[in-house]
């Protein structure tokens, strides 16, 4: 079984978490082969490190939560602070080098790159409560 968070609970474990939270989203896409690999490092990190979450979004599959986001290097790494995007680029799927981010992020006082007005729409949708999802939703 995987230890990476279900995009679906992600509102409700960040909800419960302390401030200064991390939230690392990898996109990625089911055919490429890199990402599949790069799959259980991300497992692997996910167990080093508890107090960060770790997901999963397959951008073919979640392409409505994906909206306009135009992601061209696989994979992709979102890391979120307290549901704000902190970083958002392509990572080479080591380790070491996402280690290496995820410190640099818990470190910073601010974002590490620049935002695409599109990750805020998904942190919104990502974080929003299952009250506020329904009234995004119309319901």
């Amino acid at each position: 079984m995987s230890i990476l968070l279900p995009l679906a609970q992600l509102s409700d474990t960040a909800a419960s978490r302390p401030a200064q939270h991390h939230v690392v989203l990898a996109l990625c896409a089911d055919w490429c082969g890199t990402c599949r690999s790069f799959r259980p490092v991300l497992e692997q990190l996910a167990a080093e490190h508890p107090h960060i979450v770790f997901s999963w979004l397959d951008i073919e599959d979640e392409a409505a939560l994906a909206g306009d986001l135009d992601v061209e290097t696989f994979p992709t790494l979102a890391i979120f602070r307290d549901g704000a995007p902190f970083y958002f680029g392509p990572s080479l799927p080591l380790a070491d080098v996402v280690a290496n981010l995820i410190r640099a992020a818990e470190a910073a006082g601010g974002p590490l790159s620049r935002i695409p007005p599109e990750i805020a729409d998904m942190a919104d949708a990502l974080f929003a409560s299952a009250t506020d999802r329904a009234v995004l939703n119309g319901r």
